[in-house]
C-alpha cells in the first residue's frame, strides 16, 4: 500500500482495501523457511516481514534509562530485573536520558528526506513501553501499582519527567515534517486494565493528550499500539488525538471494538496470536479472519490487519491465516 493510498485508508477516504501485514519472528522464520519464502512469492498481495536476530537468550541489557534487561527467549522481548527508581531515594539524583541521545538525527533526517523525494510515508517512533510501561520499567510493577493507589506525587513527577522527554523526540520527528508517529504502550491485561479507568485518567490520560495533540495540531498521524484489554479507555485515546488504533481481538472483542472505534478511529487490528491462531482449526481461523474484515471494515477504508508469527504456531495456521487474509482483504473494495 503506497503513501496516497495508506493515508486515505485511515482517513475513510479509501477504496475498502485491507492492507494485511505479517511479522514472523526470527525463531519461527528460521523454522519455516522454505515455506514462508514460498507464501511470499504465494500471496505477493501481504506483506511479509522478518524480524530481527538482535536478542539472544541468556544475556542483559541495560538501555539508556538504566533499566537492565534480561532475555529469556532467543529475538523476543525481554524484561527488566534491575529497575533504577526502586528506591524513591535515587530519584533526586535521577534524570532521563538525553533526547539527542535518541536515535541518529542526522542519519534519520536523511532517510525522511530521502524517502519524501519518492513519494514514500514518513514517520517516526517511540521505544515500545514509552510510557506507561516505562513507570513500572523504571519503579517495578507492584512498586508503580502502589505509588497509583497512593497518589503519589513523585509518579506526577517521574511521569513529567518522561513526558518531557517524548515530548523532545516527537517535536524533532514534526520538525522533519513526517507523515505520522508511531507510539507503543501496551496498557492492559487479559480482561482488565492493571489500573482502573479512573486512576488512568487522572495519571496517564493527560501526558498522552499532550504528546498526541500536539502531533495532530501539527498534521501529523498518531498510531498507539496496545496490548491487552483497553475497552474501558478506548473513547480516552480516540480524545487525546490517536488516529491508527491497535488492539488485540479477541482479548478486546470484535463486537466491541466495532461499538466503540469504528467509524471514529482507524483500526489497525492485531489478530490473535495466543490461542486461536496457535490451536485453532482451520475453519475457525478462516471464520475469525472474515469476521474481523467484514464488521470492522466498510467500503471508505479506515481497517487494516497485523499479525505476528512466533515460535509454536504450526505452518498449516500460518498458511491459514495468509490464504484467509488474502482471500478477503478486498471483500470491501469489491462491494464498491
Amino acid at each position: 500500500m503506497d503513501r496516497e493510498q495508506y493515508l486515505d485508508n485511515i482517513s475513510f477516504r479509501g477504496d475498502g482495501e485491507v492492507d494485511c501485514n505479517i511479522s514472523i519472528v526470527y525463531s519461527a522464520w528460521k523454522q519455516f523457511e522454505a515455506q514462508i519464502r514460498k507464501f511470499k512469492e504465494q500471496f505477493p498481495g501481504l506483506s511479509i516481514s522478518l524480524g530481527d536476530e538482535n536478542k539472544r537468550v541468556g544475556t542483559t541489557k541495560r538501555d539508556g534509562w538504566g533499566c537492565l534487561w534480561s532475555y529469556a527467549m532467543d529475538n523476543l522481548e525481554g524484561q527488566v530485573v534491575e529497575h533504577p527508581l526502586i528506591d524513591w531515594e535515587k530519584f533526586s539524583s535521577y534524570g532521563a536520558p538525553n533526547p539527542a541521545n535518541y536515535t541518529d538525527w542526522k542519519k534519520a533526517e536523511s532517510a525522511i528526506g530521502k524517502a519524501k523525494k519518492k513519494g514514500e510515508l514518513t514517520s517516526g517512533s517511540t521505544e515500545h513501553g514509552f510510557l506507561f510501561l516505562k513507570l513500572t520499567y523504571l519503579r517495578g510493577f507492584e512498586n508503580c501499582m502502589i505509588d497509583i493507589a497512593e497518589k503519589n506525587p513523585r509518579i506526577v513527577e517521574l511521569i513529567d519527567m518522561i513526558t518531557d522527554y517524548w515530548m523532545d523526540v516527537v517535536r524533532r520527528y514534526v520538525d522533519m515534517g513526517v507523515d505520522m508517529v508511531g507510539f507503543g504502550d501496551d496498557l492492559g491485561l487479559q480482561k482488565a486494565l492493571p489500573i482502573s479507568p479512573s486512576a488512568w485518567r487522572e495519571f496517564i490520560k493527560p501526558a498522552y493528550k499532550r504528546i498526541f495533540s500536539y502531533c495532530r495540531e501539527n498534521g501529523v498521524y498518531v498510531g498507539l499500539h496496545t496490548d491487552g484489554y483497553i475497552l474501558n479507555i478506548i473513547p480516552d485515546l480516540i480524545e487525546c488525538g490517536v488516529s491508527i488504533l491497535n488492539p488485540q481481538d479477541i482479548v478486546n472483542g470484535v463486537d466491541n471494538l466495532e461499538r466503540l472505534a469504528k467509524g471514529r478511529v482507524a483500526i489497525n487490528l492485531d489478530i490473535d496470536r495466543q490461542k486461536l491462531t496457535v490451536f485453532g482449526k482451520k475453519d475457525e481461523i478462516e471464520t475469525h479472519i472474515f469476521n474481523c474484515i467484514k464488521t470492522l471494515g466498510s467500503p471508505h477504508g479506515g481497517l487494516s490487519l497485523i499479525w505476528g508469527v512466533y515460535p509454536g504456531t504450526p505452518i498449516e495456521n500460518i498458511e491459514t491465516v495468509l490464504s484467509s487474509m488474502d482471500k478477503y482483504r478486498l471483500y470491501w473494495r469489491n462491494r464498491h
